[in-house]
């Protein structure tokens, strides 16, 4: 490989594209032509066979990603360590789903919130390797990929900008869009662009979206604009849309999951900060 041609491929653009459309085309090629056949003809029940395909499809792009960063790059994949592994997930998870439980709380205190009755555990099966997936293709693309990359060349500061913006871009065309929604997926790109910088993996920030989404739904609240995903309890919101957040769109839409996600957002800063974990723009 010439000089230039070799220039243009190593070209952090260039690696964001080829990374992002790579890892894309293997997933949905393996979904569609290899587990979906397979699974959906063996299996009679849509509710396992989706929990197989989804949890296969994590295996598939991790591994792609592994693989493919690592003959691209010529480097340990250290973004995918498995140290601090259980601790990470654990805890982001935990902290994503305890947030919207201390907004939920509120809201029963304030009598906004009220449980209807209990829909029962299916939620667990297909329904939430859903989330699983969902919540890895966007930290792999956005998180590994595209804010890692940006990060290493013009610096966190240019990066967590950019990775606000371009993580909300794709939400604004969910139903029921909202200022609010809007607010509150540029503070969650940023939330996990800076958890991403303070771990230098991408199981914390992971773990903390998979807990946020798993709450919604869990506590009987859309999610983002979705209302199939299922849900553990049938709940009532009542009061005003500020507080509760809207209807359609969930309360991750209310002023208090804002709030709370700032609050997030300054500590993973101020720890960043504190243990030199920020890259500076490199001129």
């Amino acid at each position: 490989m010439n000089e230039k041609l070799k220039k243009i491929v190593n070209y952090p653009i260039t690696r964001i594209v080829l990374g992002i459309g790579i890892c894309l085309l293997v997933l949905i090629g393996f979904q569609n032509f290899i587990s979906k056949p397979i699974f959906q003809s063996l299996i009679v029940s849509k509710e396992i066979s989706d929990l197989i395909i989804n949890y296969v499809s994590v295996a598939v792009l991790l591994t792609t990603y592994y693989y493919l960063f690592q003959f691209y790059e010529k480097r340990k994949i250290t973004e995918l360590s498995r140290k601090y592994l259980f601790s990470e997930l654990g805890g982001g998870f935990l902290l994503g789903f305890f947030i919207l439980s201390i907004v939920i709380l509120i809201l029963h205190l304030l009598g906004y919130y009220k449980i209807l009755s209990f829909s029962g555990f299916t939620y667990f099966l297909g329904s939430f390797s859903f989330l699983v997936i969902a919540a890895l293709i966007e930290e792999i693309f956005f998180r590994a990929i595209l804010y890692r990359i940006l990060e290493n060349w013009i610096g966190t500061y240019i990066a967590l900008a950019i990775i606000s913006v371009v993580f909300e871009l794709p939400h604004i065309f969910n139903d029921n869009v909202t200022v609010l929604s809007v607010v509150l997926g540029l503070l969650f790109g940023f939330a996990h662009g800076i958890m991403y910088t303070y771990s230098k993996r991408i199981w914390l920030p992971f773990a903390f979206h998979l807990g946020w989404n798993f709450a919604q739904p869990f506590y009987g609240s859309n999610l983002s604009g979705i209302d199939s995903v299922g849900s553990v309890f049938k709940a009532e919101f009542t009061g005003p849309k500020l507080i509760t957040g809207t209807i359609n769109y969930g309360i991750e839409d209310s002023i208090l999951s804002i709030f709370l996600l700032l609050i997030v957002c300054i500590v993973f800063f101020y720890l960043s900060v504190k243990e030199s974990k920020i890259i500076p723009y490199k001129k």
